[in-house]
């Protein structure tokens, strides 16, 4: 008894001997044996900072050390993947922000006419609303700092508007002949990722999601929600453009559509072990016609959502193939505040396919191929399938599917190369398009407002032949020709001009509910639903 005793009083003495013995041994095995390269030696200098100790200390002129770190990173970064990429502190911020789907400001979308800052939108509930800005508004001045220098930049106009939430943006506002000045109290502002969601016939609903943040998997299910209380029964899906985000929101999106406890992807490495996501949870959507529109941009998560469907014959995949994009990043900040984006594993689909297209060749052959399948007009054929460099894989439902790259529509809509849709699409996003709309909503804002959905503008909007006949006129000052004898071109035009006019009135939603009447994809899709 007297021995245990002594025991518990020498007992804490001992742990503390033995713990510091171990240390003391790790320090000498960490850097303190023979030349001072302990055999887990952490505190080796590579060649790249001695180097940079060197100019630090012996340069003929004083030099930003930060500077010269960071082109190295991106030079290093270079010699990885495509993807891999350097993140200096004012790019990373502004690339959280885009994932986030939120960010501080004031609350507007603006755009600049003729070196001017015309508010566009104002968010409904937004700091800049109840402060009682206004579409129309020209903002002249953000605290002390002019907007109406020549040359001024978007981005110089964001980092003056924009600001941490709860700060103030004193504006001086000029409002028709009227010059005023509004406080406004920054905010959160919150960024949609579901572009549009809306019924386009009595059973078939869409969905249009242009990335996956943070909340987009939140904004999927109210908008799925809310369409199946108006009768949803088939879906279409818009990926297009969607150049993807983070993948637990896709797989979330995923296990809406499928059941059970199926595989909707893994990742693996070299340094990474196998890791596989999983349905967990009865979907929302299991059942019903699912139609998913991809292109060329639609890339990552999106490409993750659409390969886990496809390989369970879960929905039909419509438009052309896409970016593939197959390679898992993770975000690592540096000391200085800027971040590195690694690939640390690569995505395969249930079957076992992976996404990724071939970047041997550079980055440049690797960008290029893009650019070329996206303006000629990418022609799907058996051999340009096998041209992916991918093994074939074979699905339940007896289709033949590739990997390497990309994911291959069911169905194949060429982009259309056609010399209408060219010069309609370079005039659909000129400033000159843009200036010309703007101004005729604010003209016209009476007559459009008393639609109360978009669907009643685009049945009950006939005044076309005024519009088309202004905008030649308003162009015609910017030399830009437009030709009436081309029918085809003028209803291009015409028909995205009612889009931009009703997104002025109902957002991204107004938007694809005019432009999607004559979407090809969206009307093979509703084809195929119906068959």
């Amino acid at each position: 008894m007297m021995g245990n005793k002594k025991l518990q009083v020498w007992l804490p003495l001992l742990f503390s001997l033995v713990l510091i013995a171990g240390m003391f041994l790790g320090f000498k095995l960490g850097g303190q044996s023979g030349n001072g390269k302990g055999l887990f030696a952490t505190n080796k200098r590579s060649s790249l900072q001695e180097a940079l100790d060197l100019i630090r200390r012996r340069y003929v002129d004083s030099v930003n050390i930060d500077s010269l770190e960071g082109h190295a990173i991106q030079d290093i970064m270079n010699e990885l993947d495509p993807h891999s990429v350097f993140l200096p502190p004012v790019d990373l911020k502004e690339a959280n922000e885009d994932l986030a789907g939120n960010f501080d400001g004031i609350g507007v979308e603006f755009n600049i006419f003729s070196d001017t800052v015309n508010v566009v939108y104002v968010f409904p509930g937004g700091p800049s609303e109840k402060a009682g800005l206004q579409i129309g508004d020209k903002l002249l001045k953000v605290n002390d700092s002019s907007l109406t220098r020549k040359g001024f930049s978007v981005a110089n106009i964001k980092n003056l508007i924009r600001g941490p939430k709860g700060s103030e943006a004193l504006l001086q506002v000029l409002r028709g002949k009227t010059l005023q000045t509004l406080k406004v109290t920054r905010g959160k502002i919150p960024v949609s990722a579901v572009d549009a969601a809306y019924m386009i016939d009595q059973s078939t609903g869409y969905i249009k999601l242009t990335k996956f943040t943070e909340n987009s998997y939140e904004e999927f299910m109210q908008s799925m929600e809310s369409l199946q209380k108006q009768g949803l029964k088939n879906l279409v899906f818009d990926l297009r453009g969607n150049g993807g985000g983070f993948m637990n929101e896709a797989v979330d999106m995923a296990d809406e559509f499928l059941d059970g406890d199926k595989l909707i992807v893994y990742t693996e490495g070299v340094n990474s072990r196998k890791k596989e996501y999983r349905c967990k949870r009865p979907g929302l959507f299991e059942n019903g016609k699912l139609v998913l529109l991809m292109d060329e941009l639609s890339a990552s998560a999106s490409e993750v959502l659409a390969g886990a469907l496809q390989d369970w014959c879960r929905a039909t995949i419509i438009g052309r193939r896409t970016f593939g994009k197959g390679l898992v990043q993770e975000q690592y900040l540096l000391r200085d505040g800027s971040a590195i984006r690694l690939t640390i594993a690569r995505y395969y689909t249930p079957l076992g396919r992976s996404i990724q297209r071939s970047y041997q060749k550079g980055k440049k052959v690797y960008m290029d191929e893009l650019w070329e399948r996206f303006s000629n007009g990418e022609m799907v054929s058996a051999d340009s399938v096998k041209n992916h460099n991918g093994k074939s894989f074979e699905t339940a439902c007896n289709d033949t599917l590739y990997g390497g790259g990309g994911i291959t529509p069911a169905i194949f809509i060429p982009l259309d190369t056609s010399l209408a849709q060219q010069k309609a699409n370079r005039l659909a996003v000129s400033a000159t398009i843009s200036n010309f709309v703007y101004n005729y909503y604010l003209e016209h804002k009476p007559e459009i407002d008393k639609y109360s959905n978009a669907a009643g503008f685009v049945n009950g909007f006939t005044n076309t032949e005024d519009l088309w006949q202004r905008l030649v006129k308003f162009t015609a000052a910017d030399s830009i020709p437009l030709s009436t004898k081309d029918g085809r071109e003028k209803d291009l035009v015409l028909q995205r001009l009612k889009a931009l006019l009703a997104r002025y009135r109902w957002r991204n939603s107004g938007f694809y509910q005019v432009l999607n009447g004559g979407d090809a994809m969206v009307n093979k899709a509703l084809e195929t639903i119906a068959k």
